[in-house]
């Protein structure tokens, strides 16, 4: 969200006055990009295309949950934007203009007064209940899209695994090895939750790091049920128990799921991905290694690298929508995070004056705050953008 701007004036302001020129500049400017791309770089322009596509439709939903929010508690809404300026197209509505702009790597809602009450209809005018859920309706959004991309994935012909994992590996004086687990185990469950493939089977276990889990392996003929602590911290390329796993077989089936199993499952596996997360932050905090983060260049890589690893665009679709989901679920953790500028920001603000009773920081002063994390932001970005740059450069992937 941005804060509101009071309306133009009904006269053209004599800066408006070449915007049709500068639009065409622009647009050249696009054209002449795409073309060079489409010769000279076409996987290239294909992975880009196809993380814009997926970060706009990430993006719209967010801002849309903004704005219905707003409109909901009366809060003017001066524009609904698509993409940032310079403007393409845009259409008045009522009293919101909605518009299309040329840079396709996000969107915005202008509302009045975000951080400055002085009128009526600004959100910062409003009773604090209905900032708290205007500001965090976008990150709640964006954790629960997953349910309907994981669904839709699952829905999709697919391809999965129809191998259970086997050990094929156990460090010594791990967890795992300190239970009893060898070489050869075949994995059927973690925690009671049946195991079918390498992916649950990784998926189960990081999902209950920091407690002792049970698995139940087939030894033999025999079945063998066996407990283990999940680790906070492993030392690098253990994994939380200290084994490593591989397909049973090297086949896979391809299988569409109806939607009275897609929908309860795409919750499940929701829910699961927000546990992981939370568990990969406290693992940080637990001696872990950081983050490894990525840029818009290092995500697009990585989008262009999940449709070439597919037989076919068909083929594609599902784990597509598979990596959107895990980057709605990263955009609405991100967005609460209590730093100027997001949302969570916003809201740790909010809180502040509920602590003190009501009294506010000055308008001025937030504003300052959040431009400076604007600012501190776009650095960060330039930043990874440039490593991401250099790491597709040398030829590495951002898996390895």
């Amino acid at each position: 969200m941005n804060e509101g701007w009071r309306d133009a004036p009904a006269q053209t302001p004599a800066h408006a006055r070449g915007r049709p020129r500068t639009n065409l500049i622009t647009a050249a400017l696009f054209a002449f990009l795409i073309v060079f791309a489409f010769f000279y770089a076409r996987s290239a322009l294909n992975s880009a295309l196809l993380f814009l596509l997926i970060l706009v439709g990430l993006v719209w939903v967010h801002e849309l949950a903004h704005f219905l929010t707003a409109k909901l508690f009366g809060v003017y809404v001066h524009e609904f934007g698509l993409g940032f300026p310079p403007r393409i197209w845009g259409k008045r509505i009522g009293e919101t203009e909605y518009t299309i702009n040329w840079l396709p790597i996000g969107g915005f809602v202008r509302l009045e007064g975000e951080e400055n009450a002085s009128k009526p209809r600004s959100l910062a005018a409003k009773p604090r209940w209905q900032r708290f859920i205007v500001l965090v309706s976008g990150a709640v959004a964006n954790l629960l899209l997953p349910v309907v991309l994981f669904a839709a994935a699952l829905s999709f012909p697919h391809e999965e695994s129809i191998g259970r994992p086997v050990v094929t590996s156990v460090v010594p004086n791990a967890p795992a090895a300190a239970a009893g687990l060898k070489s050869g185990d075949v994995i059927y469950a973690v925690e009671d939750r049946n195991v079918k493939n390498v992916s649950e089977g990784s998926r189960y276990i990081n999902l209950y790091r920091g407690r002792e889990i049970e698995m139940r392996v087939k030894r033999g003929s025999d079945f063998v049920d066996l407990r283990m602590h999940a680790r906070w911290a492993p030392p690098p390329g253990q994994g939380p128990t200290g084994i490593s796993i591989a397909s049973q077989y090297p086949f896979t089936e391809r299988v569409a799921l109806a939607p009275w199993e897609s929908i309860p499952r795409g919750v499940r596996q929701t829910w699961d991905t927000l546990f992981i997360a939370r568990n990969e932050i406290i693992s940080w905090f637990k001696g872990a290694s950081g983050p490894q983060l990525a840029g818009p260049v290092g995500i697009a890589q990585t989008t262009g690298e999940v449709a070439r690893a597919s037989e076919s665009a068909a083929s594609a679709v599902s784990p597509l929508l598979e990596l959107a989901a895990l980057l709605s679920v990263n955009l609405g953790i991100l967005n609460l995070l209590p730093l100027p500028m997001l949302d969570g920001g916003r809201v740790l603000f909010l809180l502040i004056e509920v602590a003190r009773r009501g009294k506010r920081i000055a308008p001025e002063r937030e504003a300052l705050i959040h431009l400076v994390g604007f600012a501190m932001f776009i650095v960060l970005a330039v930043v990874i953008t440039f490593f991401d740059i250099s790491r597709i450069a040398a030829g590495e992937s951002i898996f390895r």
